[in-house]
Formats: C-alpha cells, sequence, structure tokens
C-alpha cells in the first residue's frame, strides 16, 4: 500500500508540475493560461485589483522576433516612463490586466500573452495590426512603480477638490487687490481680458488666420517672471485661432497692430484654468506684457490641415 500510495503521490505531483509548465523557457504557467516570470516579487505584498490606480513602467516586444513594439520610456508624457491609470475589468483570461493583478508594488516581471486577445480584445481593434500574425505572442516587461487602492483614490480626489475650491475662490480677491494697488480702471471684456494699450501700433489689427510674431513676458501678480521671449535668438510666433497659446492671447492680439504695445492682465478661465502650468498655479491670475512686432501670413508648412 505504501508503494501504491508513493506512486500515486508521484503522479499527481508530475501532473501539477506539468499544468504549471511553460513551452516558453524560463517561465511558468498560471490556471488561466498566462505565462509570466518574476525578476522581484513581494509575494506577501498588496495587489491591485479592478478600480485600483496603478503606476507602472513598460516595455512590449513581438516574441517571433524580439522587436521592441513600444516604450513607456520613449512616450510618456512626462519623460519619466511612468504610465498612471485605473486598473479596468480584465479583457481575457490571461490578459495584461490579469497580469497587473499578480504584481505588488515594486514588482518587475515578465508576462507572454497573446497578441491576438491583446489587439481585438483588450485595444478593441478591428483588425490585426499588419505586424501581427494570427497565433503570435507578446512578451511585456513590466515594473509595478505604486499602487493606490480605491478609497486612497477617492479621499485624494475630495482633498484636491477641496484644495481646488479654495484656489478658486481666492482668485477674485487676489485680482481685485491688483488692480486696486495699480490704479487699473480699464473695464474688461466679455471673458475677463483686461487690455490695456501702451503703444499704438499701425496699420490694419491682426486677425485669425495671421501668423504674428511677439515679444513678451510673463509675470504672475507678485511680479515674478515666468516666461519671457527677451534675450532669446528669435521672438515668438504663432498663427491665432489655431489653439496654439492660452485665449486670453488669441483675443488680445486681434485688438493690435503692427507694433503695438500692450499690458494683458488675464484672468485662469482664459490663460492657465485650473490645471496650471509648470511654475504657475491652477487658477492664477497672469500679466503680461506684449510688443507686436510683425503680422504676415502663415507659410506652407504652418497652415493647418484642411477640415
Amino acid at each position: 500500500m505504501n508503494k501504491i500510495t508513493m506512486l500515486l503521490g508521484s503522479a499527481i505531483l508530475v501532473g501539477l508540475v506539468s499544468c504549471n509548465s511553460s513551452k516558453f523557457e524560463g517561465y511558468t504557467k498560471a490556471e488561466n493560461g498566462l505565462h509570466y516570470k518574476f525578476y522581484t516579487h513581494d509575494e506577501a505584498g498588496a495587489k491591485p485589483v479592478e478600480g485600483d490606480g496603478i503606476a507602472f513602467k513598460y516595455v512590449f516586444k513581438l516574441k517571433s522576433n524580439d522587436s521592441t513594439l513600444v516604450n513607456s520610456s520613449l512616450v510618456s508624457q512626462d519623460g519619466s516612463g511612468v504610465t498612471k491609470f485605473i486598473l479596468p475589468k480584465s479583457s481575457f483570461v490571461g490578459s495584461l490586466e490579469d497580469a497587473m493583478m499578480m504584481m505588488a508594488k515594486n514588482d518587475s516581471a515578465s508576462f507572454v500573452v497573446s497578441a491576438d486577445s491583446f489587439y481585438m480584445k483588450t485595444q478593441k481593434a478591428k483588425e490585426l495590426p499588419p505586424f501581427i500574425k494570427p497565433g503570435d505572442f507578446l512578451v511585456v516587461e513590466m515594473k509595478m512603480v505604486d499602487i493606490k487602492t480605491k478609497k486612497e483614490l477617492d479621499e485624494n480626489q475630495k482633498k484636491q477638490q477641496e484644495e481646488m475650491a479654495k484656489l478658486s475662490e481666492g482668485e477674485k480677491p487676489m485680482m481685485e487687490k491688483y488692480l486696486a494697488d495699480n490704479k487699473i480702471t480699464v473695464k474688461p471684456t466679455a471673458s475677463g481680458l483686461i487690455y490695456i494699450e501702451t503703444g499704438k501700433g499701425k496699420g490694419v489689427l491682426a486677425k485669425v488666420g495671421d501668423e504674428v510674431t511677439v515679444q513678451y513676458r510673463g509675470t504672475t501678480l507678485d511680479g515674478k517672471e515666468f516666461d519671457s521671449s527677451y534675450g532669446r535668438p528669435e521672438p515668438f510666433k504663432f498663427i491665432i485661432g489655431q489653439q496654439q497659446v492660452i485665449a486670453g492671447w488669441d483675443e488680445a492680439l486681434q485688438l493690435m497692430a503692427k507694433g503695438g504695445k500692450a499690458k494683458l492682465v488675464l484672468p485662469s478661465s482664459i490663460a492657465y484654468g485650473a490645471r496650471g502650468a509648470g511654475p504657475i498655479p491652477p487658477f492664477s491670475p497672469l500679466v503680461f506684457e506684449v510688443e507686436l512686432v510683425n503680422i504676415g501670413a502663415p507659410s506652407a508648412q504652418q497652415m493647418p490641415p484642411a477640415q
């Protein structure tokens, strides 16, 4: 009986190993069909679930030829290589969402997933890209940078909303104080723009579609400079009405002729609004000293595409 028991135990063990074996060397196959290989792994660490916020770095490669399809370090907006999003429901059994749910903070791993399923189910593509053949696999190298639970995200969002509300409420008195301290009595336009002409231009006013060349200096209400074209090799050029600049600029330049100079006081609603920009906090009114150097037609390279 002992020999029979040992043989049965060995058979079961072999069966379990074969179920977890992967056709890809160095990988383990999960029950859902996902092939994985951890480089660093905190088995006891908290794993994300649907609805949690995750931050991660990744490299996608095509398994058949080891070519890199995309590297997050080359496509992230801030250059950090970190991508952030809310973890959605798994798009298919053995998906990348399933892979992410296996990872704790600071884990790094490699996963092999079906290319067909990724593009057709996760990406919801109507057809496979030309470089993907049916039956291909993707190798995804991933580093889990951070995990925030849904509760943490909700608390952070509430806190941010409260802070933004305080900043928004503080803009009006800040603007009123600046205008009073500087004895500015010019009435604002419908958008809130306060346009103060400091030098008369000559000729026709600039209009939508014109390419304008300007020199400028931008400050916050406390006089702190955050940007200037002075000292650069060339003045700044843009096309009015093409959303290449903040709304306050598009409006103000249409009040100017070549050679004109003006001081612009912009509420945040026609500047950088609730998002801010670099050193400019959210809901910040701004002051610009602007000189319209030239008005011209945009070159063929700068013309927007036909709609």
